[in-house]
């Protein structure tokens, strides 16, 4: 994604010199009388004259409504001096083709803010080409090229080359009030880009389990994100809804409810009915052949099997509500059978373009640089996962318009999908550098044993019944509190979602998705360290501190429009800066799609703020009385600033916080 703070300069620098030319040019045609003009060519030069002046009203109020719709997005600090560097080791270093940029934060505060690391990079490649040159003076002369800007109050170098960046702090403060008065808002995009997001993905006929709970969470999250970001995005459930297990399911079906074209059958455990199929097709011959036949007249639309075919995808389609119910999921499903009639067309496109190989009666596509085939034709002339997978991917390029497409996997099917992309690349569906297409891969779901995640019996965990017991704990642990003495009834019950469906997201989201995980109840649900639990609370106590001052919302709005927010302690501006870091926090995951370093980042937050907290009075009190003696109101700026970030980390990562917990 390009940096909105340099386009958006760069077009600012062309306007105004536009505008300084359009200026001058007008100030040479103010006195006709040294010009020697005849009356026609004078009055021709009054027209263009007033064509200009209204050309520069234009401009200029181009200029104002750009800057005002930037003035209002949150500024990518991190972007802007990587900005501010670029140029300047251009200039410094014109003959050095694409120099590496390096500014991250500094990690002590005593070295400054920022840190450009660039120097020590360009002198290895400097000495590549035969120039040798110390990394530490290669970083003065940078320094010397950075020019007057509004963010950097001094640069120091350190060591070989380290360029310290001190930013100002009346910037940071102004930045900090833009955020207050404006709200949490994303830099503008240069272009409105289509993302389609493929997730959770389960199987009709089967209940959601803890396998499905990565893919589902993670999914969400990311939709969630680059939707704040101003994208356009599809989420898409790509379930499994089609195939020769529906023969079984139906033929089970006309045996155990021979009336359901009529009356609709009461299926409620529909584990236990295809467990019942599966065991009748396994050992029972002529059912197996019926089941088959099913399977035909399924594919050849037959309304009486497509009415059966349905009415099992319903019932699967209500006990996966249950499930986006409880983890607020919005999608939108689109299976396996969406794509069936789009499959004939991508075959034959393959065979036209010289692409397909026969093997055993098998159809073949082998992409460049895979070791393993993609099977587009079995030899009974059926479909496979292959296909539909190039169908849909089809479908989402040409028809969707997708300009990045993310589908969120276990790990495991990584190669399968490493295989789809070379072949749509292969028959130029779509050119990597252009279109994004990428496989979110995930680890798997262990237990406390760190086995994967069973049931005492060995089974698989049903996903429901996961969600059931976090309510059960969530409750047990609001009342161990107290919680119940002082809340609502209706409170309580809110309290107890956040914390229970919050604390089951946070903890998959908290870890690396491309690491395997633990389950644990008894650590998510732990109120220390960086857990849901531990934030949700953080930011409830953050709300409660205004409200306990009785301090209204108008007061504070009042106080965001018309006082400073002073950073002079220095955890004022250790908190200021890492409430500004949001949005570089926020590029990093668009980029490497990694969700856990949001909940490091809102963690910091928390832990940052609780260090301001305690070093800075926010509201003080008469100690005799407890009555409020004086707010400090920029203070009370900061925290609302703080809980500002921190209500839209949680809404990206799809957790409810509550004002009362």
């Amino acid at each position: 994604m390009g940096d909105p703070v340099a386009n958006y300069t760069s077009r600012l620098q062309q306007q105004e010199g536009e505008v300084m030319l359009l200026q001058d040019e007008i100030e040479s045609l103010r006195d006709p009388q040294e010009l020697n003009f005849t009356s026609s060519q004078l009055d021709e030069l009054r027209e263009e004259n007033s064509r200009l002046k209204y050309r520069i009203d234009i401009l200029k109020r181009s200029l104002q409504e750009e800057m005002s719709q930037n003035d209002k997005a949150m500024l990518n600090i991190n972007q802007h001096l990587q900005q501010i560097f670029g140029d300047a080791i251009n200039t410094a270093y014109p003959g050095i083709e694409n120099p590496p940029l390096t500014v991250t934060p500094n990690q002590q505060a005593k070295f400054g803010d920022y840190q450009c690391n660039s120097a020590m990079a360009m002198a290895q490649m400097m000495k590549a080409k035969g120039q040798k040159v110390s990394p530490r003076e290669i970083a003065e002369k940078i320094v010397q090229y950075i020019p007057n800007n509004e963010l950097i109050e001094r640069t120091e170098i350190a060591g070989p080359g380290f360029i310290n960046v001190h930013l100002k702090r009346t910037f940071v403060s102004k930045l900090l009030s833009n955020l207050l008065v404006n709200g949490v808002k994303p830099p503008s995009l240069k272009k409105k880009k289509k993302v389609v997001v493929d997730f959770s993905s389960p199987n009709i006929a089967k209940e959601m389990h803890v396998g499905h709970l990565r893919s589902t969470i993670i999914g969400d999250s990311m939709c969630r994100l680059f939707e704040f970001l101003g994208y356009e995005v599809l989420r898409l459930n790509h379930v499994g809804d089609w195939g020769t297990q529906f023969g079984m399911l139906i033929a089970h079906l006309q045996d155990k409810f021979p009336n359901y074209l009529s009356v609709s059958p009461p299926i409620g455990d529909l584990q236990s009915f295809y467990k019942e199929s599966k065991k009748r097709f396994d050992e029972d011959e002529e059912f197996k052949r019926r089941a088959y036949q099913c399977v035909v007249k399924l594919q050849s639309k037959e309304p009486d099997f497509i009415k059966a075919w349905n009415l099992i995808c319903d019932v699967s389609r209500k006990e996966f509500q249950k499930v986006y119910n409880c983890l607020d999921i919005c999608i939108e499903e689109r299976g396996e059978s969406y794509y069936q009639d789009m499959m004939t067309a991508v075959i034959k496109e393959f065979e036209e373009k010289g692409l397909v190989q026969l093997d055993e009666g098998r159809k073949i596509v082998f992409a460049p640089g895979q070791s393993i085939p993609l099977t587009i034709v079995k030899s009974d002339g059926g479909y496979t996962y292959d296909t539909s997978d190039l169908a849909a991917i089809k479908n989402r390029l040409f028809d969707e318009k997708a300009d990045i497409i993310i589908y969120v996997t276990d790990s495991g099917q990584a190669m399968h999908f490493q295989v789809v992309f070379a072949a749509a690349q292969l028959i130029g569906w779509y050119d990597p550098k252009v279109i994004r297409v990428e496989h979110a891969g995930f680890g798997v779901v262990l237990g406390e044993d760190k086995k994967k995640f069973k049931t005492r019996s060995g089974d698989t965990v049903r996903l429901m019944d996961l969600l059931e017991e976090g309510l059960k704990r969530s409750m047990d642990k609001l009342k161990e509190k107290g919680r119940d003495k002082v809340l609502t009834p209706e409170e309580l019950v809110k309290a107890q979602r956040a914390v229970a469906f919050g604390c089951i997201k946070y903890a998959d989201l908290s870890h690396n998705r491309i690491n395997d995980y633990v389950f644990s109840f008894d650590k998510m649900l732990d109120d220390r360290g960086n857990t849901a639990a531990y934030l949700l609370y953080a930011f409830t106590r953050i709300r409660s501190i205004a409200r306990l001052a009785n301090i209204q919302v108008v007061s504070l709005r009042t106080a965001a429009e018309t006082t400073e927010v002073l950073l002079d302690h220095e955890k004022e501006w250790k908190l200021g800066k890492c409430i500004l870091r949001f949005p570089e926090i926020l590029q990093k995951i668009t980029d490497d799609l990694l969700l856990h370093t949001l909940c490091d980042y809102l963690y910091e937050l928390a832990t940052t703020f609780t260090e301001f907290y305690d070093s800075c009075y926010c509201v003080e009190k008469d100690r005799q009385t407890g009555e409020v003696v004086k707010v400090n109101m920029w203070r009370m700026l900061l925290c609302e600033a703080t809980a500002a970030v921190m209500a839209k980390g949680f809404d990206i990562l799809g957790i409810n916080p509550v004002e009362r917990m």
